[in-house]
């Protein structure tokens, strides 16, 4: 006779194993009862009781554990953590799932039956319970707006609305009591965006509140890019609401058509829906969600404050799905949509988690993130402008721990709508972890990029077959996919002629220990670089990916391979590279003229065998010393319209190398997911391009306005502004004043330069009697320097 476990036996419910033989099956309905034995005409009604079922079988099945959650919505009281006792294993592993058939609902939240009542304008009022809480509402699915200043415009570029005059004081005059309102801002330099919490307002009307720790790198808030919510007196439009804690009341005003006492009504509780959390040692193992919808998480963008390492980011690290300590766990077929912050998080350790054939939308940060533990890290620094010193640090490749995660998988995932709160935010985020696989996945309608990797810690990353596209929607700076390198090697303090490690693979490499890997993308970004490799980014392997508006940058890093890509209607962007980068650029097919900004004599280790558009802009590539071999000349795209740009058999392009790679094969593969992804826009390919404005001489130094995307990124400026300093002839007046090369002057004499025209305006008409202090951008901080009284050099 089976003995059962005495954990078994304390429990109400007694259910049928079925067949140990065949793993045990356990029902879950909302007509249940968990006094059940969990049977398909007797299933449980919660999930926790299903777990408690689950845990105990999987001691005796010797089959795979099926739950299965027949169609409804099921409201967790509380957060469903999973510990090492509700592991499976390799060959019974324990599987929750919707029946087949079925739509299951897993929510954070609760459905409202309320009792309204006029209160004025089209308001409507409930009282609600006095320990009520929720921070989002939904009415038949969809989100509704706090009450908000400016309204909600679906159409707006930013913030679905925002105004310069949101926090005037004449505004701030209006509202009697603001605390526990929301301020929304874009950062000051577009890298994101800050979040405050009203606080109150002092005796004299002044507004208070607490906040703006969301960036790494932070300013001030955009002087435009704003907007507040959660503020009665801004009830003023269909679909606001707001809730009073004070009176315990709830105030609606329903858009047209709603019937607040015949709609779903539905509020939010919960941060977190499922977690699965072990350790190293004794990981939670082989456990699988399938095909169920998690929805209705709370939001978290002011907790969104744990810096990751150099880079731009901060981060809550939770989500609605968290995995922590797991192995061979998975999450299948699922949708995770209307969710306050992360969708999925794996944090620390973890090893082969796949995120799989998901729809993942209405996020308001990031899709999936995988972030390890800073003290995984050798020489961990998170400020930055700190540097290194490169005698002392510790030298040893790789992390010192395990505690990250490795070896998993996002695959075949529609991601879109993500950071619909927090605006730095990713489709895929991936920061102190390796070898993470993100495969076939669509990733579109993003504020940042569609694709980012925090740090060089610590490569073998592959990303393939992507579809990433309309991103960096509401920020600055940045590309579909991003990265950053801003590891041991990295000192933003010291320009790369200084370095004193360029060119010892031993220490470019300690932490980019593996190559990053981009092959057989499609890549689109209207409002930056398609691929963007920034900061540092180092030891990556480019490949027949097709870039279809914002061509690719590789700033400085080092070992970038890029090879056999497709740049339509633009091209390369080479920034500042270090004198012995060893990067490869070869057999592409770019369509405008190479973008370099402070590139050294000799760039890499080899850029030749390439097709350029015509002749004009092979001349101008040879200038800079490679490409002898390139040529020029129509690639003649099969089909570039439909979006086919593989080459016809008698293209040039063929004669440099380059071979045709699959134009059919991006995005997701699911055919219910492919039905529902969206495609980017094709183009032409050969867009029209704006011609670079000519260089001056200034004080012996070549100068030009700072215009493009491109001169904000090379230099750090938070936006066009300036006048740039291409090179610095030494000697001359420029040099001896301390001016170097890259520096962008802001002012002169105490008068903001707008441009190279103002620049010269500016020195004609100052003193040549007086010291003249000139302000500069450095390292992307204001250094003053001072020009002597001396003669004026003619320019």
């Amino acid at each position: 006779m089976l003995r059962r476990p005495a954990a078994l036996l304390s429990l109400p419910l007694i259910f049928c194993l079925c067949s140990l033989l065949h793993g045990a099956e356990i029902f879950v309905a909302p007509s249940g009862n968990d006094a059940n034995p969990g049977t398909r005409q007797q299933p449980l009604v919660s999930f926790a009781a299903a777990q408690r079922a689950a845990r105990a079988a999987a001691k005796e099945a010797r089959a795979a554990v099926h739950v299965w959650f027949l169609s409804g919505t099921y409201s967790l009281p509380e957060t469903i953590v999973f510990k090492p006792e509700d592991s499976g294993t390799a060959d019974r592993p324990v599987v929750y799932a919707a029946a087949p058939g079925q739509d299951a609902v897993i929510s954070g939240g609760d459905e409202l039956h309320l009792t309204w009542k006029p209160y004025r304008d089209h308001i409507l009022q409930a009282a609600v319970a006095a320990d009520f809480d929720t921070d989002q509402l939904f009415v038949d699915g969809k989100p509704q707006p706090m009450a908000r200043y400016p309204n909600y415009n679906a159409a707006a570029e930013y913030w679905n609305g925002f105004a310069a005059d949101a926090l005037s004081p004449a505004r701030v005059a209006r509202w009697s009591d603001p605390a526990g309102g929301f301020i929304h801002a874009s950062h000051g330099a577009m890298w994101g965006s800050l979040h405050y919490r009203i606080t109150g307002k002092d005796k004299s009307g002044k507004l208070l509140y607490e906040g703006g720790w969301q960036n790494n790198r932070p300013t001030g808030m955009h002087g435009e890019y704003r907007f507040v919510e959660n503020i009665f007196e801004e009830l003023d439009a269909p679909g606001e609401w707001f809730l009073d804690h004070k009176t315990h009341t709830l105030y609606f005003y329903p858009p047209a058509g709603i019937d607040p006492a015949k709609a779903r009504i539905e509020s939010v509780r919960l941060r977190h829906l499922i977690e699965l959390r072990g350790a190293p040692q004794r990981p939670v193992r082989f456990v699988t969600f399938r095909g169920l919808t998690f929805e209705h998480a709370r939001r978290t963008f002011m907790e969104t404050r744990e810096p990751l390492l150099r880079s731009d980011w901060r981060i809550y690290r939770g989500g609605a799905v968290l995995f922590t300590g797991c192995e061979d766990c998975a999450l299948e077929h699922c949708t995770l949509a209307n969710l306050g912050g992360n969708a999925v998080f794996l944090s620390d350790y973890n090893r082969r988690v796949a995120v799989r054939s998901c729809h993942i939308h209405e996020v308001g940060a990031s899709g999936v993130a995988f972030v390890g533990d800073p003290a995984a890290v050798r020489e961990a620094v998170f400020d930055y402008g700190r540097g290194h010193d490169y005698q002392a640090m510790d030298k040893t490749p790789g992390p010192k721990t395990d505690n990250y995660p490795a070896e998993c998988t996002v695959e075949d995932c529609l991601i879109h709508r993500i950071g619909r709160i927090e605006k730095q935010a990713a489709g895929v985020e991936i920061s102190m972890s390796s070898k993470i696989a993100v495969r076939h996945c669509s990733i579109y309608e993003t504020p940042r990029a569609g694709i980012n990797i925090g740090d060089g810690c610590w490569g073998g990353d592959v990303v393939e077959g992507c579809d990433v596209f309309d991103t960096v929607r509401e920020t600055g700076d940045h590309g579909s996919f991003n990265s950053w390198g801003r590891d041991r090697n990295w000192d933003a303090a010291h320009p790369p002629e200084t370095r004193t490690i360029d060119g010892k693979p031993t220490f470019v490499f300690m932490d980019a220990v593996a190559p990053v890997v981009l092959r057989n993308n499609r890549w689109r970004c209207d409002h930056g670089w398609d691929i963007d490799l920034d900061d540092g980014s180092s030891n990556f392997e480019i490949y027949d990916n097709l870039c279809l508006h914002g061509g690719l940058k590789n700033r400085e890093g080092y070992g970038r391979i890029v090879s056999n890509n497709i740049m339509v209607g633009n091209s390369f962007h080479p920034h500042v590279w270090y004198a012995h980068s060893g990067d490869v650029f070869t057999h592409n097919i770019v369509m405008t003229e190479y973008r370099p900004i402070g590139m050294p004599a000799v760039w890499g280790k080899k850029v030749d065998e390439n097709l350029f558009p015509n002749a004009a802009a092979l001349k101008q590539a040879q200038k800079f010393g490679g490409d002898a071999h390139s040529i020029a000349g129509d690639p003649l795209f099969v089909d570039a319209a439909a979006g086919d740009f593989q080459v016809k058999p008698d293209s040039p392009a063929l004669k440099i190398g380059f071979k045709n790679f699959p134009m059919n094969d991006f995005g997701v593969e699911s055919p219910e997911l492919r039905r529902l992804a969206r495609q980017p826009q094709i183009g032409n390919g050969r867009e029209a391009t704006v011609a670079p404005e000519s260089s001056r001489l200034w004080l012996g130094a070549q100068i030009k306005s700072v215009q493009s995307p491109e001169e904000v990124s090379a230099t750090g400026l938070p936006r066009a502004e300036g006048v740039l300093l291409l090179e610095v002839a030494d000697p001359s007046a420029a040099a001896n004043a301390g001016l170097r090369r890259m520096d962008v002057v802001l002012a002169l004499g105490g008068k903001t330069v707008a441009d190279a025209t103002g620049l010269e305006h500016l020195w004609k008409s100052a003193s040549h009697d007086q010291p003249l202090v000139v302000e500069v951008y450095r390292n992307q901080s204001v250094v003053k320097l001072t020009l002597p009284p001396t003669k004026r050099v003619s320019q």
